[in-house]
C-alpha cells in the first residue's frame, strides 16, 4: 500500500515516517531506531537518510547478512514503501540513503496551500501551553535600547509557537516592587500635595523623576529614613501607599503600552509584586524539603557546583528577585499548568536562572532531563553595541531611549524611500504606514537575524539599506511580487481554485521545494528558540525567488504564466508569514 504522508506532519517528517517504515524492515531485531533525515546541500538528492553507519555498527558481528554500510543503506532504500512524494533514491559513500522528491507531489502541496492557506503547514509541538516571559522593564524607567532585544526577541518566540498550535501566556515581568517604590512615593508626596490627582503630564520625563527621587534618597537622610518607611507601609497593605504606589505603576504602564503599541507587541502583565503574596508558602514548601538553610543572617539555597548559593530570603528579612522568581515559576507550573517557560534577558542572568531551574529541579517542581517537560529554558541574548564596540549609547553616555530610536528609524526610512524616490504618488496615510513598516521592520530584523546569543552593532544605514540582508531588501522582494500579480491583470484568488502550479523548470522546482520547507524551519526555530533561523531561511528564499526563478522563468506572457503567477502567490504568501513571525508588517508596493 502507497504511502504519501499526508496530513502526518512537515515534509521532513513525512519522509522521517517513510524511513520508519524501512528500518523496521530491514533491522527488525534493532528497536527504537529513529530515521536521521535531514536536508541535502549536495547535488546528490533533496534529503539523505543517514541510519546505515549507526546501525552497522551495532549489527556486526551478530551474524547479519549484511556486509557493511553500504549494503545497509542499499537494504534501507529497498525496504521504503511506495509513496509518491519520492521520485527516485540513490545511495551514496558510506550508506547515505539520498531522495530526489516528486516535483508533481511538491507542486500539489503548493496549490493545495493556496487554497487551504498557510496555517495548514503550521508544526505541531509536543506542547499544549507554554509561558513567555519578555521585556519586563521597571517601573517608573522609561524603556531603553536594552529592552529592545528582550521585547523583539521575545514576541518572536511567542509567535512562533502560537502558530505552532500552542497557547502562549505571554507574560510582562515588570519590576513594580521592591524598595524603590519607597523612595519614589516619598518623593511623588512631596513634589505633588495633590497627589491623588497627579496624571502622566504632571509627572513629566519619568526618567527626570526617578533620577531626582534617587538623588533626594542619597542626599538626604531624613528623606532616606521617610522612604524606608514607605516601603514598610507599601508591604504592609497601608491604603495611601498603595493607592500611591498604583499611581505611579499606572503612569509608567501608559508609556510602556505607547511603545508596544508601536513595536506591534502584545503583553500580559504579571508583576513581581503579583507573586508576592504567594512566597511565603512557597518557600516554605522549600524549607519543608530541606533545601533552604541560614547563612550570615539570610536564607539560602546551597549547590554543590556553585561558588555562591541563592538567596531566598535577605538578611533583613526582604525578599529579592530569587524568592520572586521561584514563586513565579511555581505559580506559572501549579496554577497556570504551562509545559514549557521561557525567560528571555540577557546572558548576563544566565547564572541567576541556573540556580533557579537547580532549585526547582531538587524540590521535584521540574524533571531532571531536560529534554523532558515541563521545562524551564532561560533565552539569553547579547549587547546592542555602537560603532564604537561599546555599549550602545547617546553622546552623553546616557542609554538610549526606545522611543527616540524608534522615531529616528522612521524618520530615516521615510528620508531613504523620498531618497530613492520610492513615495512618488503616495498619500500621506500611505507614506506614514510605509516608512513606519520599513523603519521599524528594519530595527528588528537587524536583531533578530543575528544569533541572539551574540552582540550586534547597532547601525542605521546598514538596516535600512536594500541591499543584503536586510528588512528593506525583504520588503522590496515582497513588493516586486505583488507588482508582477498586479501587472498580469489576472484575479489571483479565481487562479486558485481553478488552476494549479506546475514546477518544470529546474528553477522552478528549487523554489517549490524550499517552500515546503518552511514547516520544518519553523519547527526547528521553534524547538532552538532561534529566531535567525527564520531569518536566513526568508532570505533565502528571497534570494531564490529574485535571483533564480525570476532572473530565469518568464511570468507574465509566457506560456507558463498561470502556473508562475500562482507560484509568485506562494513565495509572497509564505514571505508575509515569515514577516508575521518576525513582527514585520509587509509592504505591498514600494
Amino acid at each position: 500500500m502507497a504511502i504519501d504522508g499526508e496530513n502526518i506532519g512537515n515534509l521532513k517528517q513525512q519522509l522521517a515516517k517513510l524511513f520508519e517504515v524501512s528500518l523496521k524492515v530491514t533491522v527488525p531485531s534493532e528497536q527504537d531506531v529513529e530515521p536521521l533525515v535531514a536536508a541535502c546541500t549536495a547535488k546528490f538528492g533533496d534529503y539523505q537518510c543517514n541510519n546505515a553507519m549507526g546501525l552497522w555498527s551495532r549489527i556486526k558481528g551478530k551474524g547479519s547478512e549484511f556486509r557493511g554500510p553500504p549494503s545497509v543503506g542499499q537494504a534501507i532504500m529497498k525496504n521504503l514503501p511506495p509513496s509518491e512524494m519520492i521520485e527516485s533514491c540513490s545511495v551514496a559513500g558510506p550508506g547515505f540513503v539520498n531522495v530526489i522528491i516528486s516535483k508533481d507531489w511538491l507542486a500539489k502541496k503548493l496549490t493545495k496551500m493556496l487554497i487551504d492557506g498557510i496555517d495548514t503547514w503550521a508544526p505541531h509541538l509536543p506542547i499544549k501551553r507554554a509561558v513567555v516571559d519578555f521585556s519586563s522593564p521597571n517601573i517608573a524607567k522609561e524603556m531603553h535600547v536594552g529592552h529592545l532585544r528582550s521585547t523583539i526577541i521575545g514576541d518572536t518566540l511567542a509567535r512562533m509557537l502560537e502558530f505552532s498550535h500552542v497557547e502562549v501566556l505571554r507574560r510582562n515581568h515588570v519590576g513594580d516592587w521592591g524598595t524603590q517604590f519607597g523612595m519614589l512615593i516619598e518623593f511623588l508626596f512631596e513634589k505633588f500635595p495633590n497627589w491623588e490627582d497627579v496624571n502622566e503630564a504632571a509627572v513629566g520625563d519619568l526618567q527626570a523623576f526617578y533620577k531626582a527621587s534617587k538623588q533626594r534618597f542619597d542626599s538626604d537622610p531624613e528623606f532616606k529614613e521617610r522612604a524606608q518607611q514607605a516601603v514598610v507601609l507599601l508591604q504592609g497593605g497601608d491604603p495611601k501607599y498603595r493607592k500611591a504606589w498604583a499611581q505611579i505603576c499606572e503612569i509608567s504602564r501608559n508609556e510602556f503600552h505607547m511603545v508596544y503599541k508601536r513595536l506591534g507587541v502584545h503583553l500580559e502583565e504579571k508583576g513581581e509584586s503579583f507573586y508576592n503574596p504567594y512566597i511565603p508558602g512557597v518557600l516554605e514548601a522549600l524549607s519543608g524539603r530541606g533545601l533552604i538553610e541560614d547563612s550570615q543572617g539570610a536564607r539560602v539555597i546551597f549547590f554543590e557546583d556553585e561558588k555562591i548559593p541563592l538567596i531566598v530570603v535577605k538578611s533583613d528579612g526582604g525578599y529579592n528577585y530569587a524568592s520572586t522568581d521561584l514563586t513565579a515559576l511555581w505559580f506559572r507550573l501549579n496554577e497556570e499548568k504551562a509545559e514549557w517557560i521561557i525567560y528571555v534577558t540577557d546572558v548576563g542572568q544566565q547564572q541567576h536562572f541556573d540556580m533557579v531551574f537547580k532549585a526547582a529541579k531538587r524540590a521535584d517542581w521540574l524533571p531532571a532531563d531536560n529534554s523532558l517537560y515541563p521545562k524551564a529554558t532561560h533565552v539569553g541574548f547579547g549587547l546592542v553595541l555602537g560603532e564604537d564596540g561599546k555599549r550602545f549609547r547617546t553622546r552623553n553616555t546616557e542609554v538610549v531611549r526606545l522611543v527616540d530610536l524608534l522615531d529616528e528609524a522612521k524618520t530615516r526610512s521615510k528620508a531613504a524611500l523620498i531618497g530613492r524616490d520610492k513615495a512618488e504618488g503616495w498619500t500621506a496615510e500611505e507614506l506614514e504606514q510605509t516608512v513606519e513598516a520599513v523603519g521599524y521592520g528594519a530595527v528588528k530584523y537587524a536583531d533578530l537575524k543575528n544569533n541572539r546569543l551574540t552582540n550586534y552593532t547597532f547601525n542605521f544605514d546598514q538596516m535600512l539599506s536594500d541591499k543584503g540582508n536586510t528588512a528593506v531588501y525583504l520588503l522590496y522582494a515582497h513588493a516586486r511580487i505583488c507588482s508582477i500579480i498586479r501587472k498580469s491583470g489576472k484575479d489571483i484568488e479565481v487562479l486558485k481554485k481553478t488552476e494549479e502550479i506546475k514546477l518544470d523548470h529546474p528553477d522552478e522546482r528549487v523554489l517549490g521545494l524550499h517552500l515546503l520547507q518552511f514547516s520544518e524551519v519553523v519547527e526547528e526555530a521553534c524547538s532552538n528558540l532561534l529566531p535567525n533561523v527564520l531569518c536566513e531561511y526568508l532570505y533565502n528564499l528571497s534570494e531564490i525567488f529574485t535571483k533564480r526563478f525570476y532572473s530565469n522563468c518568464q511570468v507574465v506572457s509566457s506560456a507558463e504564466e498561470t502556473s508562475r503567477l500562482l507560484l509568485c502567490e506562494a513565495t509572497a504568501t509564505v514571505m508575509r508569514k515569515c514577516f508575521y513571525l518576525l513582527g514585520i508588517v509587509p509592504v505591498y508596493k514600494i
